[in-house]
């Protein structure tokens, strides 16, 4: 059996090595932004930032971000909030199918829905067609004309609601409700209830929800390319990267974007930090569920028939267009095909696309999993020092974008053995991995705590080594943990947008949503593409269903930042 000196040794080795890659593949690109950002010819200077707060049309498109961000937050709390307060508060008929329902944005990014919502939504598209024929209009409507930011915000509330309505709910559900009782007890109205007991008591979840969806539409890239949307931060810096070693503008742009998604966290928390939100707690009894009369269960289903519509119908556009062989000035196909999806393993970009993502992520997933149960067990099973700043660096690729990172890793490492633009496979797995890392090792993390570690004491006292107490006791305890992780970690690099935006610049490295985007300039792309993005629903959707059956009421908190 190795000595406690050596084991301890052996676990420093490790954590050394761990931190060795968040500090090439994570700590350097970041510092490298900064300091050219911040530095010219070795001289520290605020040159560029002064240049980006004179410069109108800069200062235009940051304006335009910031708003996105907050239009965004604002459309997700106004429909999570009434959700919220229907479906924890109220017992009805098919509660249990309808929350189903609400959650089926989460397996369609917005990226791959603007291509069905280009086609059904445009000009002479199945709404325009529909409404011209039910006389509600004499002219076909732009929607989404080029340069509208429109369906952008659409589809980003679309796919977002979800995230706000899952913190909302959680939250409204640990609201204490003898303290409501006590607010009605002295007289307080439904609305003066809800202002001032109600939705302060629910502030840490909603800014938790709030947070993530600000964030995630400033930050967001393949949402605003599909509709040809540029005057945004994050498209201004795509749209640099040719020019990065030229103009250091990108530099400037990446920063100011970590300052304000930095603080708007700092906000969120300060906000919540300034007031007491404590419960009763001990004694909490549990909440009685009103049952909704005929009329208030016809105006809930439909509320909620009203959003589950809009929030299928990026899916059923996808779909459509993706079996469509003649849809031309008619308000739906005149006839059906599947030849686009017998073309995906035909065409020569789709083809390709889809081995080089089924490659990409099933090597960034070994790679997670090799990660992900060495942090866990480090964390978990060791006294070592380092600890907390390992668990940090572990959770900081939830709040730092794709985008950021990506566009690091092409500044960092050009003109080295991992310049993106010779072969980005190396840069590709690391991002994708680095991007879905927190989700195995939560999951790894939440099996060793189940798993008493008396078991691999118990091994080691009958002449076990570390290792094999580990590969033979631990780790075959832990299993559905490490596999609904490592699904999870699979499917979402498969699906990542911004890291396969700009690093894979050449049609031979591109996975499938760099694909999608290149296929929407070409005549039967958007039909290709959709093809492409059913097939991603299918593997999120699944995906999720997978790992939600080996975690079960766990799977949440893999998505918490």
């Amino acid at each position: 059996m190795l000595q406690p000196s050596k084991v301890k040794s052996v676990n420093t080795i490790f954590l050394i090595l761990l931190f060795g890659f968040f500090a090439i593949f994570m700590i350097y690109p970041l510092l490298y932004i900064l300091v050219n950002a911040f530095y010219v010819d070795g001289d520290f200077t605020f040159n560029f930032f002064w240049l980006m707060l004179q410069d109108p049309q800069i200062w235009a498109v940051i304006l335009n971000s910031i708003n996105l961000g907050l239009m965004v937050t604002l459309a997700t709390t106004l429909l999570s909030i009434p959700l919220a307060l229907i479906m924890v508060r109220t017992e009805f008929p098919g509660k249990g199918l309808l929350n189903g329902l609400l959650m089926i944005p989460m397996i369609l990014p917005p990226f791959v829905g603007a291509v069905g919502m280009r086609q059904m939504f445009a000009r002479f598209g199945s709404i325009n067609l529909l409404l011209m024929e039910l006389g509600l209009t004499q002219q076909p409507l732009d929607f989404f004309g080029k340069g509208d930011i429109l369906g952008v915000l659409l589809m980003e509330v679309l796919h977002l609601y979800p995230i706000m309505y899952l913190n909302v709910a959680a939250a409204l559900s640990n609201v204490d409700p003898s303290l409501e009782e006590a607010a009605q007890n002295v007289g307080s109205g439904s609305w003066t209830l809800f202002r001032k007991i109600t939705f302060p008591l629910m502030l840490p979840g909603y800014f938790a929800g709030a947070s993530i969806v600000f964030i995630w539409s400033f930050t967001d890239l393949g949402t605003p390319l599909m509709f040809e949307y540029r005057q945004l931060v994050a498209v201004q810096i795509f749209d640099m990267l040719n020019d990065v070693h030229e103009n250091p503008m990108g530099y400037v742009l990446v920063v100011f974007m970590i300052l304000l998604t930095l603080a708007f966290f700092g906000i969120a928390k300060s906000t919540i930090g300034n007031k007491n939100y404590e419960m009763l707690g001990k004694g909490q009894r549990g909440r009685e569920l009103g049952k909704a009369s005929w009329l208030k269960l016809t105006m809930i289903y439909g509320f909620i028939g009203i959003i589950t519509f809009a929030a299928l119908l990026p899916h059923a556009s996808v779909i459509l267009t993706s079996i469509a062989d003649r849809w031309f000035m008619t308000i739906a196909p005149e006839a059906l095909t599947g030849k686009y999806y017998g073309m995906l393993l035909e065409h020569p970009m789709t083809s390709v696309a889809i081995g080089n993502s089924f490659m990409l992520s099933s090597l960034s997933t070994i790679l997670d999993i090799v990660l992900g149960i060495t942090i866990a067990y480090l964390l978990t099973r060791t006294q070592i020092r380092g600890k907390r700043v390992l668990d940090t660096l572990t959770m900081l690729p939830l709040a730092i974008p794709g985008l950021i990172i990506a566009f690091g890793y092409v500044a960092a490492f050009s003109g080295t053995f991992l310049d993106a633009r010779v072969n980005p496979v190396p840069l590709l797995i690391f991002a994708y991995a680095l991007r879905r890392l927190p989700y195995m090792v939560r999951s790894a993390f939440s099996g060793f705590q189940q798993v008493s570690p008396s078991l691999e004491e118990a091994a080691l006292n009958v002449g076990a080594k570390p290792y094999q107490a580990l590969l033979k006791i631990t780790l075959p305890l832990i299993f559905a943990n490490l596999i609904a992780g490592g699904i999870l970690c699979f499917s979402f690099a498969m699906l990542e947008v911004s890291d396969s935006l700009i690093l894979a610049a050449e049609e031979t490295y591109y996975p499938i949503t760099k694909a999608i985007y290149m296929l929407m300039g070409r005549p039967d792309g958007p039909f290709i593409a959709s093809a492409l993005g059913v097939l991603c629903m299918i593997l999120l959707g699944g995906s999720l269903m997978m790992a939600g059956k080996f975690l079960g009421r766990r799977m949440g908190e893999i998505f918490r930042i």
